[in-house]
């Protein structure tokens, strides 16, 4: 969906600027001083407005969040929010991501977020998609011996190509289910108690959640 243009973008962004890395690549390996403690750190790769990455950093002050976004005025929206809560185990940074070893060196992250990710519906696209299998042994490339990964998306054709890329990769499957709202789930996965905003739309219109985590 193609965003407003937000008049001052450059000055709201330098005002909340507290909250954003604007080098994200300077701070591979020295994501711990950045946050000035050794918490574990959490990657949710495309926030939109942030409702998700903020509700989950402030459940979890022993934890680091990490939000990334390539559009600059949907980044502003979680950038004010992180202000707004004053969540200082929050950074962000704008950027699209391809290659998580430009960011982070092994062992920096304890676990990733992808939310509601672009479909590429078209089978040519198929290698952009977050969950590919490539991008997913990325992910784990970087990640602690014990990180985890966790997706969410209303797109059903998405999931079942989600879950035949992890197979080809070779990962475990911990937790899933077609149905993350349900009112039988909603006490037995953690995922469910954070939310994005496009997932309260379409739960509240009736569609099924997809989630998995591995």
């Amino acid at each position: 969906m193609r965003q407003r243009s937000i008049k001052n973008l450059a000055e709201k962004l330098e005002l909340n600027s507290a909250f954003l890395i604007e080098d994200p690549r300077a701070c591979k390996g020295c994501w711990a001083e950045v946050f000035g403690n050794n918490n574990p750190v959490y990657l949710e790769i495309g926030c939109g407005k942030g409702k998700f990455i903020m509700s989950r950093a402030a459940a979890c002050p022993d934890r680091n969040f990490i939000a990334v976004e390539g559009q600059e005025a949907v980044a502003l929206r979680a950038l004010e929010k992180a202000a707004d809560e004053q969540l200082n185990n929050v950074r962000i940074f704008i950027d699209f991501v391809n290659d998580l070893g430009d960011y982070f060196e092994k062992g920096e992250l304890a676990g990733i977020f992808l939310n509601f990710s672009d479909p590429w519906p078209k089978a040519r696209h198929a290698k952009r998609r977050l969950t590919y299998h490539k991008r997913l042994q990325n992910y784990k490339d970087i990640m602690a011996e014990d990180g985890i990964v966790e997706f969410k998306t209303d797109n059903d054709g998405l999931f079942e190509f989600t879950l035949e890329e992890i197979e080809q990769a070779g990962f475990e499957i911990l937790e899933m289910t077609r149905d993350l709202h349900s009112p039988e789930n909603e006490d037995i996965y953690e995922s469910a108690r954070f939310t994005t905003e496009y997932e309260d739309k379409f739960s509240a219109a009736g569609k099924n959640i997809n989630y998995v985590k591995i």
